[in-house]
């Protein structure tokens, strides 16, 4: 039987972790027929390129900046050799490139289940407020701002503290204005402008993994809430919840948005109950293996409705379920660090 061939991205399983890795390991754990794994790398010491049993063969392309033109050249050359079947993207940035390649991919064989561009516009983190303030959802209040200068008088009506976040990534939460005006710096460095300045909303915070069919129906909801949190504010271990508030939350969206493929929402719960919406991230979550681990494997039922499989939206999953992280040591031989390196695949 010919396997399905699936490029994946996101392999970076370091502090900070892609979801690369944990969307192969739940695919590979629930397909029932041969897969062969495609990973596609940004960087030579991403993680997953060397982990056995992850992909089966990995290629290196250039980062999102380089734009769609240049994504479509890589991925037409390993389609060539590979004959890709499916390409699942898991980071923010490079959405927009694979978004405007779908058709074209979808042209050559390669087919994807993302959000099209205005799902992905509709929840950005600069158009969250007006969002949430027209579809019903608690959102913080929040200011775009393009200069260092203009962060006063927004600081004076949010108050302090406030969170100050990048366009695609990073979010600090500054104390004082000299705070502030440092995390300005350091993120738009990083990422960019414009920097979002958002309200502080104190409270618990959850995180939601769901996975929409991109007609309004929900296939799946896993809340989960974190146990621990890493100094980049990365979860290190966390729980499901059994909350039907929570799961009613993100089918909202999904039947407000149409929304098609994975997605989280990042949720703060106040004191008072209320649910506020903080980040809407376009992808699975890097802890989407703990949807598998509780009975609704994301990834690999995203794989079935991308290759035209009926999937029946999930009615129970297991609450009380634990995932915890831990860093593992790989001895790798330097040969194939600079295969990869020299010829760009391993």
């Amino acid at each position: 039987m010919k396997p399905i061939v699936i490029a994946v991205t996101g392999l970076n399983a370091i502090d900070s972790p892609g979801p690369g890795v944990a969307v192969v390991r739940a695919i590979r754990e629930e397909i029932d027929r041969p897969v062969r794994i495609i990973g596609l790398a940004y960087e030579n010491l991403e993680p997953g390129i060397y982990m056995d049993g992850i992909c089966d063969k990995t290629y290196q392309i250039s980062y999102p900046a380089a734009g769609p033109e240049v994504l479509f050249n890589h991925l037409t050359v390993i389609h060539e050799k590979e004959k890709l079947d499916l390409v699942i993207p898991n980071f923010d940035a490079e959405l927009p490139n694979f978004m405007t390649l779908a058709t074209r991919l979808q042209a050559i064989g390669i087919r994807s289940f993302m959000p099209d561009p205005a799902m992905f516009a509709a929840r950005d983190k600069q158009q969250l407020f007006s969002f949430g303030k027209e579809n019903g959802f608690k959102v913080p209040k929040d200011y775009v701002i393009n200069y260092v200068g203009e962060l006063q008088s927004a600081a004076e009506s949010l108050g302090y503290p406030l969170v100050v976040k990048g366009k695609f990534y990073d979010a600090v939460v500054a104390y004082t204005a000299e705070q502030a005006q440092k995390a300005f710096f350091k993120i738009s460095g990083k990422w960019g402008l414009p920097i979002i300045l958002q309200e502080f909303i104190s409270g618990t915070e959850i995180n939601v993994a769901a996975l929409g069919d991109g007609k309004g129906n929900t296939i799946s909801v896993i809340p989960m809430k974190k146990l621990y949190i890493t100094d980049k504010g990365k979860a290190w271990a966390g729980i499901t919840l059994q909350d039907e508030t929570l799961i009613e939350l993100a089918s909202k969206f999904i039947r407000t948005t149409n929304w098609r493929g994975g997605f989280e929402l990042e949720i703060m719960q106040h004191q008072s109950g209320d649910l506020y919406i903080m980040e809407i991230n376009p992808r699975f979550p890097a802890w989407i293996y703990l949807t598998a681990g509780a009975g609704q494997n994301q990834p690999a039922s995203l794989v079935k409705m991308a290759l035209g499989e009926e999937v029946l939206p999930f009615t129970d999953y297991d609450a009380g379920k634990l995932f915890i992280r831990y860093a593992w040591d790989m001895i790798v031989d330097i040969s194939r660090f600079q295969q990869f390196t020299a010829m760009g695949q391993l």
